[in-house]
């Protein structure tokens, strides 16, 4: 891709992410392109949607999480643990404009169909729960619905919620990290 072209669309990219931010109900083509300070025909050669540029915006996101999920060198609860830290610091610079951007199909159904958001999210988090999942012998007949609950209980809206009521994020984090230990256990014990 031209340097001009790779620019264009991470300009793009960052206006729909601060448009999100600030003005979630003005989330337009048209107010992104603004932003972006690009015509609006230069936003659509990148983007046919303004669900397609939110669509790569919160997959950024999750490459971001997947890529350091892989290089993570930690096993068991440690690597768990390390990559939810990771993802409190993507929460803490993306989440108030991920938390706009919300599917209305469930997470188990968008799994099985393959969906193209959620097909790197379980990249992302396969190999730190399945650790986490052998070192608190859960059967591994159970990992489609460990990464269910873990996207229940991490979802951006959830930690920012815990956050914003008083906790600090050291605080969230770790309660639900050791909530979401017990509920594997007890989904694989029910």
């Amino acid at each position: 891709m031209r340097r001009d072209a790779v620019r264009n669309r991470r300009k793009l990219l960052e206006a729909a992410g601060e448009t999100l931010r600030t003005e979630p109900g003005a989330v337009t083509m048209a107010v992104i392109a603004e932003r972006a300070n690009l015509s609006l025909a230069t936003a659509y050669r990148y983007f046919p949607s303004v669900d397609e540029v939110l669509k790569a915006y919160l997959l950024g996101v999750i490459v971001q999480l997947r890529n350091y999920s892989h290089d993570c060198t930690r096993t068991g609860p440690a690597l768990f643990e390390d990559v939810v830290g990771e993802w409190a610091r993507l929460v803490r610079s993306y989440g108030p404009a991920m938390v706009q951007i919300r599917s209305r199909t469930g997470f188990l159904t968008r799994l099985r169909d393959n969906d193209e958001v959620i097909t790197p999210v379980r990249d992302a988090w396969e190999r730190p729960i399945r650790s986490v999942m052998r070192h608190l012998d859960v059967p591994d007949e159970h990992f489609d619905h460990a990464l269910f609950l873990y996207n229940a209980m991490f979802d951006p809206r959830e930690i920012l919620d815990l956050i914003g009521s008083g906790l600090t994020e050291e605080t969230a984090i770790s309660r639900l990290t050791g909530a979401y230990y017990g509920a594997l256990q007890g989904w694989a014990r029910a």
